[in-house]
C-alpha cells in the first residue's frame, strides 16, 4: 500500500509540473514565441524559460513574465544564474565555433561576430595579442541584420573545410561568393538574441557575463580579471 501512495504521489506532482508548464507555454505562444524551454529556478513559485526571445522567469499560472537577469548574491560575490540556462547550449555548439586558442591559456571568451562589423574586424585583427595574454578567442555567428545576404556569407564560413582560413580570408577582404542557407548561423544568432546581444563584437565569459563591445587585449584581461 505504500508503494502504491508514494507512487500516486509522484504521478500528482509530475502531473502538477505539466499542467503549470502547459500555461507558461500557451502564454507565450499568444505572444509569439517559439523554441519555448522550460526548467525550475532557484526561486520558488518561478520557472527559468529560454526562448527565441530571450529568457525569462515566469510564475507557474503563466500570469506573470519577469526578463532580465538573475544574480546570486554569495560571500564571493553575486553570480549570474541566469547565464547557467545559456552557457549549454553555447558550449554545445563548441564544434561549430571557429577557434583562436592561447598556447597558455588562462581566460576562453567566445565572441558573437558580424564579418562586416568594424570592432569585429579590429578584434580579429588583434588576435595574436589577445592570445599572447591567455585568452582564447571563440567566434560564433551573428549577423546583425539577420538572415541577408551578410549570413548567407558566414553560413560558407562556418561551415568551411577550414573555418579559420575561410574567416581570415574574409577579415582581408575576400568574403565567400558561394552563399549558402544559413542554418549553423541561424543557431548561432538565436543563441545571442538570448543573450541579449544587440550589437557585434559581444564577448561571452567563461561564467556566461555579457561584455557588449569591443575591448583592446590588455581591456578585456583586466574585465576578465577583475581588475
Amino acid at each position: 500500500m505504500k508503494k502504491i501512495i508514494t507512487a500516486l504521489f509522484a504521478t500528482s506532482i509530475s502531473f502538477a509540473a505539466i499542467a503549470d508548464d502547459a500555461a507558461i507555454t500557451a502564454s507565450l505562444k499568444k505572444l509569439g514565441a517559439t523554441d519555448i524551454q522550460i526548467n525550475s529556478s532557484p526561486i520558488k513559485g518561478l520557472k527559468s524559460v529560454v526562448t527565441n526571445e530571450g529568457l525569462f522567469y515566469m510564475s507557474e499560472d503563466g500570469k506573470y513574465a519577469l526578463q532580465g537577469k538573475l544574480y546570486e548574491l554569495t560571500n564571493n560575490g553575486p553570480i549570474d544564474v541566469s547565464a547557467k540556462a545559456l552557457m549549454g547550449t553555447l558550449e554545445s555548439y563548441k564544434k561549430e565555433m571557429i577557434v583562436y586558442p592561447a598556447k597558455n591559456e588562462k581566460h576562453v571568451v567566445t565572441v558573437f561576430m558580424d564579418i562586416t562589423c568594424h570592432y569585429c574586424h579590429l578584434l580579429h585583427q588583434q588576435l595574436k595579442e589577445y592570445n599572447d595574454l591567455g585568452i582564447t578567442v571563440r567566434f560564433l555567428a551573428f549577423p546583425r541584420r539577420g538572415m541577408d545576404k551578410t549570413a548567407q556569407q558566414m553560413e560558407a564560413i562556418f561551415t568551411a573545410e577550414d573555418k579559420v582560413h575561410a574567416l581570415n580570408e574574409a577579415e582581408n577582404g575576400n568574403p565567400p561568393k558561394n552563399l549558402k542557407t544559413p542554418n549553423i548561423v541561424k543557431k548561432h544568432y538565436d543563441l545571442g538574441i538570448q543573450f541579449g546581444v544587440q550589437g557585434t563584437p559581444s564577448i561571452v565569459t567563461e561564467t556566461g557575463e555579457l561584455i557588449g563591445g569591443y575591448l583592446e587585449p590588455k581591456q578585456l584581461l583586466a574585465a576578465l580579471e577583475g581588475n
